[in-house]
């Protein structure tokens, strides 16, 4: 588990005026000695103090060389698949984030990058997708949303073997809880929208890289793609990032408990959970009405696409967050109709699970 106190004091101190907090460089541009000489900073989009800020620190706490902040998750996503070209083939999870399949299915398969969906989660199965062709190997680890885990480490070797890159997923997790570039991956991704953040406030992506020169070219399409992070909203991330590690703990607590009780009611099928604040749960009622009715039904759990944030959410990925999959493909892997996912926010327990009894109890259970 990551340190509290490595946490705390990766975060720097203002050189040039010793302030505690990152300072916000809410500028465009920086004047220049003389052309071509600066202080390291010439125009926003290339750099801009705030944002290295938090590329540096969000590097060290994954353990890589460079670290970079994105406009969103899937700009980051975006940035990865650009280290590709025509006729290259990827390997990904199957329960993927909808938006990740959209991104390659809709945009990148055009061009020419196929895509092999597999179940993760069995090595043999990523070891069969792979071909002469593959050059990147995408993971998410737990899943979005059934919560599948894939070893890393027998992947990554997997990878080397094959001379392609393991790119994870890790929003899930966080550096609290996992860090994937110390088991083998090469490039580690996060929707900082979610746990670094950590206020539904912002939406923003985050790579980090273990090797330097991968790292430069990942840089490189940062820049010349321009989908930067603002100033502003990497200070918001660096401000979540300060208390990321108390916010995991209760999220952990939290969930483990509303788990616990999910698994005990006998309107539930199946109850999906890892580690972290994640919680996915099937219905005995396997239909998308039977859903949609509890989806609509909660009241501290707040009907919502996204996760991460301090206040409990609740959606119904089939028609949320994954409606981009087709249904066959969806339930095949695993995203049922009835699929639900709570992502646990810093209230008591007892009373989400009392928000939870409210609903549940009230359902007719048709087996």
């Amino acid at each position: 588990m990551l340190s509290a106190t490595k946490l705390i004091h990766s975060i720097p101190v203002d050189p040039l005026t010793g302030a505690i907090s990152v300072p916000i460089y809410q500028t465009s541009t920086f004047v220049q000695e003389a052309p071509g000489i600066n202080k390291g900073y010439d125009y926003s989009r290339s750099n801009n103090p705030t944002r290295a800020a938090l590329e540096n620190l969000i590097a060290k706490l994954e353990y890589g060389a460079t670290g970079l902040a994105f406009a969103s998750g899937l700009a980051a996503i975006d940035a990865v698949v650009k280290l590709l070209k025509t006729g290259d083939e990827i390997v990904a999870v199957d329960d993927i984030y909808g938006g990740a399949y959209r991104l390659f299915t809709a945009v990148y398969e055009q061009y020419g990058i196929k895509v092999h969906f597999v179940d993760t989660s069995d090595i043999a199965k990523v070891s069969a997708a792979i071909t002469p062709n593959t050059k990147l190997i995408w993971l998410e680890t737990p899943t979005n949303p059934t919560l599948k885990i894939a070893d890393i480490s027998a992947i990554a070797t997997i990878a080397k073997a094959h001379n392609c890159l393991l790119c994870v997923d890790n929003t899930f997790a966080t550096p609290v809880l996992q860090q994937p570039l110390l088991l083998g991956a090469d490039i580690v991704i996060h929707s900082a929208t979610k746990y670094l953040g950590g206020h539904s406030d912002l939406i923003a992506g985050i790579l980090i890289a273990k090797d330097e020169q991968i790292g430069a070219k990942l840089k490189f399409f940062q820049n010349a793609c321009g989908a930067v992070l603002a100033p502003f909203d990497s200070w918001l991330v660096i401000r979540g990032i300060e208390t990321l590690h108390l916010r995991m703990k209760h999220h952990c607590r939290t969930a483990h408990k509303v788990a616990q009780y999910l698994k005990t009611h006998p309107a539930i099928a199946e109850v999906y959970y890892a580690n972290g604040g994640i919680i996915s749960f099937t219905l005995v009622n396997n239909t998308n009405d039977a859903a949609v009715n509890i989806v609509s039904s909660t009241q501290l759990f707040k009907l919502a696409e996204s996760l991460g944030g301090i206040k409990s959410l609740i959606s119904h990925p089939a028609n949320m967050t994954h409606k981009s999959i087709p249904a066959e493909k969806r339930r095949a892997a695993g995203v049922s109709d009835s699929l639900i996912r709570l992502s646990i926010g810093l209230e008591e327990a007892e009373d989400l699970i009392a928000d939870l009894a409210n609903v549940l109890d009230a359902i007719e259970i048709i087996k």
